[in-house]
């Protein structure tokens, strides 16, 4: 029974959480902005917890984040995979301007503020569509 009631609510969360045709349009291939984020203690919850909050509190009042996906790594499956990091984070924008504001108001401020210190590292890799 238990089984049975663990698979269900798994089914329902699949189903409410699906992307659909609108959802999968929200993504702006614009300008795309992806950062890797190496914590220097990345098992450690308290500074988990902290980036975390910070980060998802920043993109919650960012005027210019248009869609955001925050990731940790899988288990790497195969050579090719690097798993190196503790935290990605992929931002689409309307505009390379839109992202240029984005990089000095408050909200991303004040997140460099409170996080920089948990981390060690930060790649960013920028694109735009073709």
């Amino acid at each position: 029974m238990r089984t049975i009631f663990f698979g269900l609510l798994f089914l329902t969360t699949v189903i409410v959480n699906a992307q659909t045709e609108e959802t999968m349009q929200d993504f702006d291939s614009n300008f795309v902005h992806t950062v890797y984020f190496w914590l220097k203690n990345p098992t450690d919850k308290d500074d988990r917890k902290a980036f975390e909050t910070s980060l998802k509190k920043f993109l919650a009042n960012s005027q210019y984040a248009k869609t955001n996906f925050i990731g940790v790594p899988p288990k790497a499956s195969r050579e090719v995979v690097d798993g190196s990091f503790t935290y990605s984070l992929v931002v689409t924008f309307d505009s390379a301007e839109a992202q240029e504001k984005y990089q000095n108001e408050e909200p991303h401020l004040l997140f460099v503020k409170e996080s920089s210190d948990l981390w060690t590292k930060v790649i960013v890799y920028d694109s735009t569509g073709i």
